[in-house]
């Protein structure tokens, strides 16, 4: 199996880069859409289920394949041989935040919840200042892949 994962690094690699980028595509646009959800419509409105689909799609269609693919890609990356130095400060910092990244998809995935049974609580205000912790998240795992610190 290792020298399975040498051979196909540039592969999965790349396999890596697409599944983080489609994933945090929809981790940044689905608050989006829940600031647009409490700000447009309300539960009686005809643009709750609208919302409501687009929100159900986006999360089951494309960012929980998304993360389940980076989760598989990251994995084969870190068991590839000579990838990762463990003794290195970066690959504990880049797991945290990882481990982050997917609470707070998670996290999502209940408030969707909450706008199907109407119990949504938070505001559009809420939602947009919550839209900055994957970017947090982002800014320490890129750093930390690259910059090794």
């Amino acid at each position: 199996m290792i020298e399975f994962l040498s051979n196909w690094y540039p592969w999965i690699k790349a396999l890596h880069i697409i599944s983080v980028i489609t994933w945090m595509a929809g981790i940044f646009y689905l608050p989006r859409l829940f600031v647009y959800h409490v700000e447009q419509a309300s539960k009686s409105d005809a643009l709750d289920p609208i919302f409501q689909e687009m929100e159900n799609k986006l999360l089951r269609a494309i960012m929980n394949p998304a993360m389940i693919a980076t989760w598989v890609f990251g994995l084969c990356l870190v068991f590839t041989p000579g990838l990762v130095d463990w003794s290195d400060i970066w690959p504990w910092t880049k797991a945290a935040a990882v481990l982050g990244m997917t609470q707070f998809h998670h996290w999502l995935a209940l408030r969707r919840k909450d706008f199907q049974k109407g119990q949504n609580t938070l505001t559009g205000r809420q939602y947009r200042i919550l839209n900055e912790v994957p970017t947090v998240l982002l800014i320490v795992i890129v750093f930390s892949v690259v910059l090794k610190f």
